[in-house]
């Protein structure tokens, strides 16, 4: 491995941790709260933050975005999701996450390891936050809100932008169609500086 190599083993150690971390307190709040200060501290000084130095900034906490979603079986479809920079990853819908009125499809990675991945974007896409969208769950890099053996919790407070927000150098997969809403979800990262 190169040194660049572990920084990233590093970097993904310590979101997970936090994840970890988010999902055993009490109080969600604090854990938000303990999220941002943590973010903040790894994208101004750590090697494989997207851009050194910077900071997120985010909407105030709103405890009305905390939702234990009811998640629902789908017919399986295979799907290729673009992403920046041209690139294109494979998933596979799998089920749907239903919250409110509202609801989203919810995607498996198909590459090697897998993990549950939910983009969306929402009326503050290209206003206040990335046009391209957030992401709310991205198992394999650690971002796991918790849930039961059918609910996932969605708490758009700890939603935030997929790297390539902070820079080009990074293709990430985009919110299709389908995780398109068109309310309001004022929660979670803003776009970046």
């Amino acid at each position: 491995m190169s040194l660049e190599q572990l920084t990233l083993l590093d970097w993904k150690r310590r979101i997970f941790a936090l994840y970890e971390e988010v999902r055993a307190a009490d109080d969600p709040e604090a854990a938000w709260r303990r999220w941002c200060e943590e973010r903040a501290d790894l994208y101004r000084s750590h090697p494989q933050s997207p851009r050194v130095g910077a900071e997120p900034a985010y909407f105030p906490y709103d405890a009305g975005l905390r939702f234990e979603a009811r998640v629902e079986p789908v017919e399986p479809a295979p799907l290729e999701i673009a992403g920046s920079a041209g690139s294109v990853t494979r998933f596979t819908r799998f089920a749907r996450a239903r919250f409110s009125e509202n609801a989203l499809e919810l995607y498996w990675l198909d590459a090697y390891g897998g993990g549950v991945f939910l983009p969306f974007r929402d009326a503050t896409s290209g206003h206040e936050t990335y046009g391209a969208g957030r992401y709310l769950l991205d198992t394999v890099k650690g971002a796991d809100l918790g849930g039961g053996s059918d609910t996932l919790v969605l708490d758009f407070n700890f939603a935030f932008n997929p790297s390539c927000a902070w820079n080009d150098r990074w293709a990430c997969p985009l919110a299709p169609p389908a995780n398109r809403l068109a309310c309001r979800i004022e929660g979670g990262e803003l776009t970046p500086p």
